[in-house]
C-alpha cells in the first residue's frame, strides 16, 4: 500500500482554529483512507527542539495525541503513531541526506530566510530542518504528505533529493507526489483559516494576548460562548458573507458551518439578509459550546497509558520499516 505521512506538532493547548483548520481535516483524511493506505502520524519532536524548550515537551506530546483521538481518529492496523526521536533512523538518514543536499538549495528555503531575518545568528537546526523533513518522508516511501502551502517548497526539495539519490544509486526512494497532486489528493479548495474574534483581519492565534480573541480547546464551554457573543462583526444592516469586506460576520458563519458539520452554502442561505446579528451569535455560541462539551468529555476518557501504548506499538512498526530503508541507503553508500 502507498503511505500518507503527516507530522503533528506538539504545542501547548490548541485553539478552535487549530482544531477546525488542521486537526479535523487530518482526522477525516486518515479515517477515509486508512483501509487503502498506510497512515503514518508522527510527532516531530526533533523539529520541536529547534525552538526554545521549557521541559513540557513530553506533556505536550501526550496531550496532542489525545486531541487527535478525541477528535475521532480511528486506530486500525494501518494507522501508526510514533515519536520521531524514538526512531533513530530519522537522525542517521538526515546526516546521509546532508551529503546529497546542497547549501544553495537550503539557502533558498523561504522559511529559513524568514526565521533568520534580522538575527545575528541562528542555530543550524533552523537551516537544516528541511533535510530532516526529507528523511521523515523518504524513510517510509511516503507518497502523500498533507501540509500547508508554506511547506510546499520543502516537498519539492525532498523530491529533488530523492531523484538525485535514485539517479546515482537506483530506485531506493519513492519520490513523493508533486505539490499539485498533493493538493488534489487532499481535496481542499483552500486552507481553513479561522479568524481572530476581536480582530477578524488576522487569524486566530494562541499567542495573541487578548483572551476574548481566541477559543482554546480547554475553555469552559460557557466561557467560549461568551467569547462568541462578544465577537466583532460589522455595522451593516444585514448579514452577508464576504471575507473581503465583512470578515467578522463571515468568520462566524464559517465557524457555524464547520462546527455543526453543515455545508457553508446552507448556513449562508439560512442567514443571508437577516438583520438580527444577535440571533446568529447565539446559534454559533451554542454550536461551539456543544462541540466543546462533547470533545472535552471524550478527551477526559483517554488516559496517558492509552497514548503510551499506541506510541509503543507505532514505534515498533516505525523502527522496523525505517531500519530496513536505512540499511538500503547505508549499503548504497558502502557504509554496510
Amino acid at each position: 500500500m502507498k503511505t500518507i505521512l503527516t507530522g503533528i506538532r506538539s504545542n501547548s493547548v490548541l485553539t478552535l482554529g487549530n482544531y477546525l483548520g488542521a486537526l479535523l481535516p487530518m482526522v477525516r483524511l486518515s479515517n477515509e483512507h486508512s483501509n487503502n493506505f498506510n497512515i503514518n502520524i508522527f510527532v516531530p519532536d526533533l523539529h520541536s527542539i529547534i525552538s526554545d524548550v521549557d521541559g513540557s515537551l513530553q506533556e505536550n506530546i501526550i496531550r496532542t495525541i489525545k486531541y487527535y483521538l478525541a477528535a475521532g481518529l480511528d486506530i486500525n492496523e494501518n494507522v501508526h503513531i510514533y515519536r520521531q526521536s524514538h526512531v533513530p533512523a530519522h537522525s542517521e538518514l538526515c546526516w546521509i541526506l546532508n551529503c546529497v543536499a546542497t547549501m544553495g538549495e537550503l539557502n533558498r528555503m523561504t522559511q529559513y530566510k524568514e526565521k533568520s531575518e534580522g538575527k545575528a545568528s541562528c542555530n543550524v537546526g533552523i537551516f537544516d530542518y528541511p533535510v530532516l523533513m526529507a528523511a521523515d518522508i523518504l524513510l517510509y516511501d511516503a507518497t502523500y504528505i498533507p501540509l500547508g502551502e508554506d511547506q510546499f517548497q520543502h516537498i519539492e526539495l525532498t523530491r529533488d533529493i530523492a531523484e538525485r539519490f535514485n539517479h546515482k544509486f537506483g530506485d531506493i526512494f519513492t519520490v513523493p507526489a508533486p505539490t499539485r497532486e498533493q493538493v488534489a489528493f487532499m481535496e481542499v479548495d483552500e486552507p481553513i483559516r479561522i479568524r481572530d474574534l476581536q480582530n477578524p483581519e488576522k487569524k486566530m492565534s494562541k499567542s495573541t494576548a487578548a483572551e476574548n480573541s481566541k477559543i482554546m480547546l480547554d475553555d469552559e464551554p460557557f466561557k467560549a460562548a461568551k467569547k462568541i457573543m462578544s465577537a466583532t462583526t460589522d455595522s451593516f444592516e444585514d448579514i452577508q458573507f464576504d471575507f473581503e469586506t465583512r470578515p467578522g460576520i463571515s468568520n462566524l458563519l464559517y465557524i457555524e458551518a464547520l462546527v455543526s458539520n453543515t455545508p457553508l452554502s446552507e448556513v449562508i442561505a439560512k442567514w443571508q439578509g437577516v438583520s438580527r446579528y444577535g440571533d446568529l451569535k447565539k446559534e454559533v455560541a451554542n454550536s461551539v459550546s456543544e462541540m466543546l462539551v462533547s470533545f472535552q468529555k471524550r478527551l477526559a476518557e483517554i488516559s496517558d497509558e492509552d497514548v503510551l501504548k499506541l506510541l509503543e506499538d507505532g514505534e515498533k512498526y516505525a523502527n522496523h520499516v525505517a531500519n530496513a530503508k536505512l540499511l538500503e541507503v547505508q549499503t548504497a553508500f558502502g557504509l554496510r
